[in-house]
Order: C-alpha cells, then sequence, then structure tokens
C-alpha cells in the first residue's frame, strides 16, 4: 500500500502533467531568485514559457557540482536567510562542502519523501528504528530521523560508530529495522559474530542501507550475514539528502519520486538525452523545492531508467541500482572500470570476505590496478600455497569476465580499515601528475 497512494500510483499521463506545470514554476521561480540561473537562462535565452513539454527541459542549462561550490555558501539559495530554517552538508573532501539550505516547506516535502521510502521498506509504526547514520551536517541522520518519527515509529538515534554498543541495544531495545551505510552494515556483522551474538537470532528484520553505491551482491552478503531484507534509499546532498529513490517490495529498481525531482539519462560524453533503457549519466531538476532548487543537476551516476509496471502498484518511475560514477571510473588496459563491477565479482568468491580496496598505480606509462581483498581466516592460516592459488582465482575471475589483468593481494582478516560511514574502497597511489 503506497503512503501517498494520489502521488506514488498517480496515472502516469497525470503525473507528466503535474511534473510539467511545477517544471515551468521552478524554472520562473530561480530565474527571478537566483543571480546564477539568472545569468545561465539568460545565456540560452529561455524562459519558463518557452517549455512546452517535459522534453523541453534538455533546452535547459545543466549545473555541475563545482556551481555549488563556486558559489558557497548561499550564493544558490533563492529564499533570504530568515527564511531557511535548517542547512545540511556534505564533508567537503575534495574542496568546499556543498550547502543545502531547507526551508519548513522543503523540510515537510524532504519527510514526505523518507516516509514513502520506509513504507515501502515494510516499517510500519510498531517498529523500533535503530539510526546507525551519522547526524549532523550530514543529510543521513535527519532524514532517516525525520521519516521515522513521522511514522510514530521508537527512534533510537545512535549515529555511527561504537559498534559494540550499537550491538548490545539491538539486544537490549529489541530493534528491529537498522539504518546506516551497507559497509557499516556489514562491520556490524562482522563485530556481533566476534561478540558471540547471534544477529540472526535478534528482532532486527529490516534494513534501510544507501549513502555509498553497493552492488547487488553485497545486498545479498547482508541479508545473508544480518539476516534481513536490505532495502536501498537513494539521494543526494544537492536534491535534499536520501529520500530521492527508494526500493520497493519487488526489489526491481528504485522508485523516483517524480512528483518532486523530475529525472534524465545523458550520454557522458555528449551529454545528449538518451531513450528510456538506456544507460548513462543520471541528472536531476527539483520540481517542488523552494530554499535551493537545481536545474539539470548532473549527478556524476551511472544508471539507467525504467517506466514499467511494478508489482507494488506503484506507478512512479524506477532506475536501476547506481552501476557507478563517471569521476569513479577507472581505465585499465583501455577498459572502463567501475569499483561496482569489482566488488559484485569479489563477491562471487568463497574464500574472501566483504572487504576490500582498490589501489591505483602507475607501471610505466600505463595505469595498473591493485586488489586487495581479505581472505576468510581459514584461507589465509592456511598459508603462502593456498594464498597463491585464492589470488590466481580472484585475478582469472576478474581477467575471464572483464577482460583485464589485475594484481591480486589476499591479505590477513582485519587488515582493512573498517567503515562506520562511506567506505573508501579506491586509492589512487599515482603521481598527482598523472590523476
Amino acid at each position: 500500500m503506497a503512503w501517498n497512494k494520489e502521488y506514488e500510483c498517480m496515472p502516469v499521463d497525470k503525473l507528466q502533467k503535474f511534473q510539467l506545470e511545477k517544471l515551468k514554476e521552478t524554472v520562473d521561480w530561480v530565474s527571478k531568485k537566483v543571480p546564477f540561473y539568472k545569468k545561465k537562462l539568460k545565456e540560452t535565452g529561455i524562459k519558463a514559457g518557452d517549455i512546452k513539454s517535459l522534453e523541453d527541459v534538455a533546452k535547459l542549462p545543466f549545473t555541475v557540482k563545482d556551481d555549488l561550490r563556486d558559489n558557497y555558501p548561499f550564493g544558490l539559495c533563492a529564499v533570504p536567510l530568515k527564511q531557511v530554517v535548517r542547512v545540511h552538508a556534505s564533508s567537503g573532501t575534495t574542496g568546499k562542502p556543498i550547502t543545502g539550505p531547507y526551508t519548513a516547506e522543503d523540510l515537510e516535502q524532504w519527510t514526505e519523501c523518507m516516509v514513502r521510502n520506509f513504507v515501502a521498506a515494510g516499517v510500519t509504526a510498531d517498529d523500533i528504528v535503530q539510526n546507525a547514520y551519522g547526524h549532523g551536517l550530514f543529510t543521513g541522520g535527519l532524514g532517516f530521523h525525520q521519516a521515522a518519527t513521522r511514522l510514530a515509529c521508537t527512534v533510537v538515534p545512535t549515529s555511527s560508530g561504537l559498534t559494540e554498543r550499537q550491538i548490545t541495544l539491538m539486544k537490549d531495545f529489541g530493534s528491529n529495522v537498522i539504518c546506516s551505510t551497507p559497509s557499516y552494515a556489514l562491520t556490524i556483522a562482522e563485530r556481533a559474530e566476534e561478540m558471540k551474538v547471534d544477529i540472526k537470532s535478534l528482532p532486527i528484520r529490516i534494513g534501510i542501507f544507501g549513502a555509498e553505491p553497493w552492488s547487488h551482491q553485497m545486498r545479498l552478503e547482508i541479508e545473508e550475514r544480518m539476516g534481513i531484507k536490505a532495502m536501498e534509499a537513494y539521494g543526494l546532498t544537492e536534491l535534499c539528502g536520501p529520500g530521492v529513490s527508494f526500493d520497493c517490495e519487488a526489489q526491481d529498481g528504485l522508485h523516483v519520486n517524480e512528483d518532486h525531482f523530475l529525472p534524465e539519462i545523458v550520454d557522458p560524453q555528449s551529454l545528449e538525452p538518451l531513450p528510456l533503457g538506456e544507460t548513462g549519466e543520471l541528472i536531476f531538476t527539483s520540481l517542488q523545492r523552494r530554499a535551493m532548487p537545481m536545474i539539470r543537476y548532473r549527478t556524476k551516476d551511472i544508471t539507467r531508467l525504467r517506466r514499467e509496471k511494478c508489482t507494488c502498484g506503484r506507478t512512479l518511475i524506477k532506475m536501476d541500482k547506481v552501476f557507478g560514477r563517471t569521476d569513479d571510473m577507472l581505465i585499465i588496459s583501455g577498459v572502463n572500470v567501475f569499483p561496482s563491477q569489482i566488488e559484485a565479482l569479489l563477491l562471487e568468491i568463497e574464500e574472501v570476505e566483504p572487504q576490500y580496496r582498490l589501489l591505483v598505480r602507475k607501471k610505466g606509462y600505463l595505469d595498473q590496478l591493485v586488489v586487495q581483498v581479505e581472505g576468510k581466516k581459514e584461507v589465509y592460516d592456511a598459508g603462502d600455497e593456498k594464498r597463491f592459488e585464492v589470488e590466481a582465482k580472484i585475478a582469472g575471475h576478474i581477467r575471464g569476465m572483464m577482460g583485464i589483468g589485475i594484481e591480486v593481494n589476499l591479505v590477513e582478516p582485519k587488515f582493512i580499515a573498517r567503515s562506520e560511514g562511506k567506505a573508501l574502497r579506491v586509492v589512487d597511489e599515482r603521481p598527482k601528475q598523472f590523476r
């Protein structure tokens, strides 16, 4: 049952009519309220009245992350700061952080999008939700907290970290929903094993995970280790945070909250729009946000869109799990390689743990990929001969599936640092001039 049936199950023609109306309103709004967009739209010669169909969104200029950094902190804000009731921000690990101001109306819309995510995942007011996302400027913690509170769940706001305490509280409080990054869920499962806690015997039944790319194989690994249903929440600080799209019971693609976000797929090189079903870069335009609407924001995420009937009854368009990011893509021996591809292949090897790291090095004039992956204790302890055998097995599997030669280092258990938030999967060890 959809939480907001009017919009989640709206006939597509009616939904698209609503989107077109909101798209025109948003373009008119930013052209009057945001100097950056006023200048951009003037340069392209496009006005709100020129938009006659949803396809006309392709006439609008793109927005990229550097635009947000160049206008830090509030240069893209469309309302006076006295109307801003909250500000979130990204970590800023690659430069100035990305800020996300919200009006009270924006927070209401965000909460509704997140509640849809929770309901689609199977969460009810009877559940005890342990929220292990970081609380603070990061959108995850409070985004999930708002949804659980609106649903009248019992909320345990543990934030990330202190893993042993997380497990103790799961036991003592009877938490039956866990919210975290997928990599931290694996950290919790691993620590529970070390504590001799049978996590599958606990009431925990649903996990809602996001904030980092994760493969289908990683989902299956989490479900097997924790004995839960692993659901997904997708979003970006630039748009609102989590809640842009979400899993339903079918777990066959993520439903985009289309009444709030207009999605497109473009070719990452030409930036030309691609038809439904084609894989490319995901673009979003905000449709109802007031404080900081985004026009054609380039997410850098690689996926595809599908318009098809879903068994859950929702008519919202689906996006596939994010395949990779254009800025995470590596080129090894002339082949485009995404970390998620390597992850999926590693998780097909029974002798290893789901903990890995990709090292990018320079070998002569070529880039070289070194895969570090933890061996299971009994495998690693079996000695060098067994270790070399597994390394060759992994290298052969990756070469056979992707056509690239890589070096594999099977490392001892716990060698790779555990994540309490987003996992660091790629380490670029090339000299700066080659990156």
